[in-house]
C-alpha cells in the first residue's frame, strides 16, 4: 500500500475536505473526513481576495489557523482509522486561495505546510499551482490529469464538470490530450446571495432557486461579461465574480424579487457550464458532476435539461463520490510529486510544457 492524505479547501470556504487514498496499483479512496471552517477563520480568508490594509500579518496568521486546523483533521482521521502517521507517504495540500490572477503572473494559496508537517509528522506537499503559472499557465484547474486517471477507460466522449465555488471542465476524448478550463461561477455566487438575504450558508437542493423566476435582462448582462465570450484555457475566482460585481449590474436594473436573482444566478452557473461544454466539445456522451454542485437538485436538473442528448449524473455513477473528489485528486498530486511525474497537461493550462508541481516539506 502506498497511502497519501489529500487536504482541499475550496473557493466555497465551506470546511476542509480530507481523503485517505491508496495509491497502487489501483487508486482507491479508503476513508473520509471532514472538518467545517470556523466563522472566524472564513471572514478572515475572505477578507484577503480583496486588498485591505495589514494584508501580510493577516495572511500569516490566517495560514496557521488553516494549518492548525487541517492538523487537526489529519489527527482525527488517522485515530479513527487507527493508522500512525508514519503509516502516510505525504499529505498533499492545496490550501486556501485567496488571490489568483494569472494574468498578472501569479497566484496566491495560504497553508504554511511547514507547520502542517511540523504538527503532524508527516511530509507535506503544497504549493501546486505556482510552478505552471511560472510555466506561464493558467495554474487552473489541476484536476482534470486527474479525472482522466479516474475516469479515462470509460471510453465516451465524456465530460467531468466539478462544481465548487466556481466551476470547470475536464474534457476527455480516446486518442485526444486531456482537455479542460474554469466556466465561470459555480456556487460562490448563489451562496453569497442566500447568506446576504436569509443568513444561510448555501440554498439546499437549490430550492429557494427553484421557487424564483429567471430575469432575462438581468442574465444577458451578467453574461455580457468578457469572462464568458473567451475560449479555453482560462480561469478565474472571487477576483472577477463576487457580490460587488452582482450589485453594480443589479444597480442599473428594476428591482426584481430575491429569489428570481437566485434562480437567475443558478441559470447563469448551469449556462455558463453548458454553452462552454458545447463550444469546446461536439457531442458529448456523459456529464459526470463532482463537488457541491453535483448536491443540489434543481442545478442538476437544469444541466439535464440544456444536454438533452448527454447522460448527465454524479461522478457517483461510477464508484466516485462527488464530494471527495478534489481532495483525492491533491493526494494523487502529491504522489506524482514524489514519483517525479508531471501532472500538469499543457492542453489546459497552455503552460509551455509537462511540469512536474508542487513543493515538498519533509517531516
Amino acid at each position: 500500500m502506498a497511502l497519501y492524505l489529500g487536504v482541499m479547501s475550496g473557493t466555497s470556504l465551506d470546511g476542509l475536505d480530507i481523503a485517505l487514498v491508496d495509491q497502487g496499483e489501483q487508486l482507491q479512496l479508503l476513508a473520509t473526513h471532514y472538518l467545517p471552517m470556523p466563522t472566524d477563520l472564513r471572514q478572515q480568508l475572505l477578507s484577503l481576495c480583496s486588498s485591505g490594509p495589514d494584508e501580510i500579518a493577516r495572511a500569516a496568521l490566517a495560514e496557521n489557523h488553516w494549518a492548525s486546523l487541517a492538523g487537526e483533521g489529519v489527527r482525527q482521521l488517522l485515530d479513527k482509522q487507527g493508522l500512525p502517521a508514519g503509516a502516510i507517504r505525504a499529505i498533499g495540500s492545496h490550501g486556501q486561495t485567496i488571490r489568483h490572477e494569472p494574468a498578472r503572473g501569479f497566484t496566491v494559496q495560504i497553508g504554511n505546510p511547514a507547520l502542517l508537517a511540523e504538527l503532524t509528522g508527516i511530509s507535506v506537499v503544497a504549493d501546486f499551482r505556482r510552478r505552471d503559472v511560472a510555466a506561464g499557465g493558467q495554474g487552473a484547474p489541476l484536476v482534470p490529469a486527474f479525472h482522466e486517471t479516474l475516469f479515462g477507460h470509460l471510453g465516451q466522449r465524456l465530460a467531468v464538470l466539478n462544481v465548487g465555488g466556481f466551476s470547470n471542465l475536464s474534457l476527455i476524448e480516446e486518442e485526444k490530450p486531456v482537455h479542460g478550463f474554469d466556466c465561470g461561477p459555480g456556487n460562490v455566487l448563489l451562496d453569497a446571495w442566500i447568506e446576504r438575504k436569509r443568513g444561510q450558508a448555501y440554498d439546499a437542493d437549490g430550492a429557494w432557486a427553484a421557487s424564483g423566476i429567471v430575469q432575462g435582462d438581468l442574465l444577458s448582462r451578467l453574461l455580457s461579461d468578457p469572462f464568458f465570450a473567451g475560449t479555453g484555457p482560462k480561469s478565474t475566482g472571487r477576483e472577477v465574480f463576487n457580490l460587488p460585481w452582482l450589485d453594480g449590474h443589479l444597480a442599473s436594473l428594476p428591482s426584481y424579487r430575491e429569489e428570481d436573482v437566485q434562480a437567475t444566478l443558478l441559470e447563469l452557473t448551469a449556462r455558463g457550464i453548458v454553452e462552454s461544454l458545447q463550444n469546446a466539445q461536439h457531442g458529448t456522451e456523459a456529464l459526470l458532476v463532482c463537488g457541491g454542485g453535483a448536491r443540489n437538485g434543481a442545478l442538476m436538473n437544469r444541466l439535464a435539461e440544456l444536454l438533452p442528448k448527454a447522460r448527465v449524473t454524479s461522478t457517483g455513477a461510477h464508484g466516485v463520490d462527488p464530494d471527495w473528489v478534489e481532495a483525492m485528486a491533491f493526494a494523487w498530486l502529491a504522489h506524482c510529486c514524489l514519483e517525479g511525474i508531471a501532472a500538469n497537461r499543457p492542453s489546459v493550462t497552455a503552460a509551455k510544457g509537462l511540469r512536474v508541481l508542487g513543493a515538498i516539506y519533509p517531516a
